[in-house]
């Protein structure tokens, strides 16, 4: 019998992108001949293609199609001796989407603010998801685990576990649509870019090559086995004691992350590096993203970036690089990006590092300078003390109309984007007025305006008391500072000296000749300024050069995961 097999994402009710050559793919002994036929719920023939197996691999390229319901697709495999054929049913052509990222894209409609309301819905909201296979190691239950894996609907009882941030994004992208909207889940909480990234790609540069060279020091000289074992006793472990640290948290409200530490013993998150480990760069590309590859989507919505506050200043790097990555493997180096700016977060215990800052930074560097990697601003939509806001939807809904307009032009582009720093005008003191420094935003054009956020102004009290600082009575958000990189709280006003609406011109008076600016850099503080839109205003600084910043990772980790 031939020996030849699809890629585990086909099953029955699965999405195809419309208005792109269809990619369908899978495995076999060579030189067997494998035809793909795609049929419309008439059973008239759409589309066929032929091609033969090589190197135990085989991909078929469809003719583009319009959006439809009820297809059916037949894959035939011919061998010397007899045909054999694999069939799919329920295929909807629509709009293909990848959810990837670590936690905060994870993060489970069940367990959202809105989930268990949606959940409720009998109305078939027409979106589909499929989970790609979540392990992370290649073991024999890897293969059998992938076979399991199928497209669900939303008669599925899993859909309480599909990312809340896809499901959102793509329900409304399919009432904008008037089409299916498919969601393949793609992500792993608590993980870099790096472990999102085939190696070849870490090796080209010598910043992101660090990744690699600290896992091999850490495994140098262990063999596969001894890795695997560490980490597998790790896992145990680690297992035990998560269950005693959520007993503590349960019947001690408010204790502090050192507290547990000192009664339960450290914790080991997220383990030994080693082959198994799922945080290990590279490893993920190969157990799941990989797995997947080339299927055809319409684009990419991402939620990552916490994990790699550590190197902050690589991350524009990591980043674009990782999305060169996707775009060569997905045979679509034009595959649009749409990408959430971390929003505010800090734990009590933890010092304002203003990593996150930097991380925000290099993201808005990634929308300005990478061509369809468009970024949707979360600054205000973070959660006091905890990394994982539960509202998901405002959030969602903002991604859906980053690519209403960015990728299906059918919205205005200042419309759905953030006022984002573009340009600034110093102007010195002189007798008459004071030093001032004028910015110039985009997406801007119809002003801006202020919604007080008492709320998180104590909060960020809070916080800085605990670390025995004291906020400014003068705190506006905005910090201006002179050549030596001091800053000092800012007093704005909306419109420059031009009267444009798109303006805030600064000034202080400890500064006699602003050089700098910035706006909301820290990890946690009120949000206050917004764009006539509804949108925040992106944080920004005017220079790279202004001074240094702290790069440490916050204290609690194991929280990344959800």
């Amino acid at each position: 019998m031939a020996n030849f097999s699809v890629a585990a994402i086909f099953s029955d009710h699965m999405v195809l992108q419309r208005n792109k050559f269809i990619s369908i793919f899978g495995y076999g002994d060579d030189g067997l001949k494998i035809e793909a036929r795609l049929f419309s719920s008439e059973n008239e023939l759409l589309s066929q293609n032929t091609g033969f197996i090589v190197n135990g691999r085989w991909d078929l390229k469809l003719d583009p199609q319009v959006a439809r319901t009820n297809c059916s697709l037949q894959i035939l495999c011919q061998d010397s001796t007899q045909n054999s054929s694999i069939e799919f049913s329920d295929i909807a052509i629509g709009e293909v989407w990848i959810a990837g990222g670590q936690s905060n894209m994870e993060f489970e409609l069940q367990n959202c603010t809105e989930g268990p309301d949606e959940l409720k819905l009998k109305d078939n909201p027409n979106i589909r998801f499929y989970y790609t296979n979540k392990i992370a190691w290649k073991d024999e239950h890897f293969y059998e685990a992938e076979k399991t894996t199928a497209w669900q609907t939303w008669d599925s009882e899993w859909k309480k576990a599909w990312s809340a941030v896809g499901y959102f994004f793509g329900k409304k992208l399919a009432e904008d649509l008037d089409c299916t909207v498919g969601i393949i889940g793609c992500n792993w909480g608590g993980t870099s870019a790096s472990a999102w990234m085939r190696k070849e790609f870490l090796e080209k540069d010598d910043d992101l090559r660090t990744y690699l060279t600290e896992q091999e020091e850490a495994t140098k000289g262990k063999s596969i086995e001894q890795q695997c074992k560490e980490y597998d006793d790790y896992v145990v472990e680690n297992d035990a004691w998560q269950i005693k640290c959520n007993e503590l948290y349960a019947t001690v409200p408010g204790i502090t992350w050192a507290q547990v530490q000192e009664r339960i013993g450290v914790c080991k998150w997220p383990g030994p590096k080693s082959c198994k480990n799922p945080y290990r760069p590279t490893g993920l590309y190969d157990c799941m993203l990989s797995r997947i590859m080339p299927y055809t989507t319409k684009g990419v919505i991402w939620y990552q970036g916490e994990s790699d506050d550590h190197k902050p200043g690589m991350y524009a790097k990591l980043f674009s690089t990782m999305i060169d990555n996707w775009r060569t493997d997905f045979q679509d180096e034009k595959l649009p990006f749409i990408f959430v700016q971390l929003p505010e977060h800090r734990y009590e215990q933890d010092k304002d590092f203003k990593n996150w800052p930097l991380i925000r930074e290099a993201q808005a560097k990634v929308h300005n300078t990478v061509k369809n990697a468009f970024m949707t601003c979360a600054l205000d939509l973070g959660q006091y003390n905890d990394i994982h806001p539960k509202a998901k939807k405002v959030l969602a809904l903002r991604m859906e109309k980053t690519a209403l307009a960015n990728v299906y032009q059918l919205l205005p582009s200042a419309e759905a984007n953030s006022p984002m720093y573009s340009a600034s005008i110093t102007k010195p003191a002189d007798k008459n007025s004071k030093g001032t420094i004028t910015l110039v935003f985009t997406n801007a054009a119809s002003g801006f305006e202020i919604k007080e956020d008492d709320e998180e102004l104590e909060n960020y009290k809070k916080l800085e008391k605990i670390q025995g600082n004291q906020v400014p009575e003068d705190f506006t958000g905005f910090e201006v500072a002179g050549r030596d990189g001091i800053y000092y709280p800012a007093e704005f006003a909306f419109g420059g000296s031009d009267s444009k609406l798109n303006t805030i011109i600064l000034h202080s008076d400890k500064v006699e000749e602003p050089v700098f600016a910035r706006y909301a850099w820290y990890n946690y503080g009120p949000v206050r300024i917004f764009g006539k839109n509804g949108l925040p205003l992106a944080p920004f600084r005017t220079s790279a050069n202004d001074s240094k910043s702290q790069t440490e990772h916050a204290e609690i980790q194991q929280i990344m995961t959800v």
